[in-house]
């Protein structure tokens, strides 16, 4: 069994891990209130984070680094 999205095509679109986790955890409770609309049209997920994974893949999420 695949992981879709994989990893390595996640991290090509953030730095790093931690903003992979911090970035995908923030979406999927945005979810899950409501207060965030699904960017994809048909999500191979059907779990929140999983949608979230599949979002930065697609490149639909931007994200600011705070210093």
């Amino acid at each position: 069994m695949m992981i879709y999205p994989s990893i390595d095509s996640l991290l090509e679109k953030v730095n790093s891990t931690y903003t992979l986790v911090s970035l995908s955890a923030k979406r999927a409770r945005q979810l899950q209130d409501g207060t965030g609309h699904l960017m994809l049209q048909h999500p191979r997920s059907s779990k929140l984070v999983g949608q979230a994974l599949e979002e930065v893949s697609a490149g639909l999420l931007n994200y600011k680094v705070s210093k």
